[in-house]
């Protein structure tokens, strides 16, 4: 088997790994269709992603954030149907489940979710990030074998605390 060939490969890219799961989740999703939806640019940082969920009530719809994915479900119940008395001469308004994922970028939080008319409107807000710039200060030579160990303590230090 052939290893796959990675946009991060090159020795510049330090620890992005992340970026290349998130590649990988989006191209999962990326054939979804059920539902439409629409993303519109709100202002100079606001973003809103709606979508179609007609015949959803609040109680049928779940929004979730986890590592940055935006999950959102539908889900209607067939044992209403069982126990409705409504018989369908047609029936063209779909209800079925769905799950519709987006990967948000570091900084975009979501800060609202309203369902109206049929429309679920996800309101997000992109936070612009303080500048963590600062000085490194550069000693004198420093043997390579004492560098190191400092970081293999340090990874082992990290190990034990989660």
């Amino acid at each position: 088997m052939t290893p796959r060939l990675s946009l991060f490969d090159s020795p510049l890219f330090l620890g992005f790994d992340h970026f290349e799961q998130t590649f990988d989740r989006l191209k999962k999703h990326a054939s979804e269709g059920y539902p439409p939806y629409n993303i519109e640019q709100i202002g100079e940082t606001g973003l809103r992603i709606t979508l179609a969920v007609a015949g959803f009530s609040m109680d049928n719809l779940g929004v979730e954030i986890d590592q940055n994915q935006l999950t959102i479900r539908g889900r209607q119940g067939e044992e209403d149907d069982l126990n409705s008395d409504r018989v369908y001469l047609h029936r063209g308004i779909a209800a079925r489940q769905f799950q519709r994922s987006f990967v948000l970028a570091d900084g975009i939080e979501v800060v609202d979710a309203s369902l109206d008319n049929g429309l679920l409107h996800i309101d997000m807000q992109r936070i612009v990030p303080e500048s963590t710039a600062r000085q490194i200060k550069i000693k004198g030579k420093a043997p390579v074998t004492g560098s190191i160990k400092k970081l293999e303590a340090i990874e082992l230090n990290q190990k034990k605390d989660q």
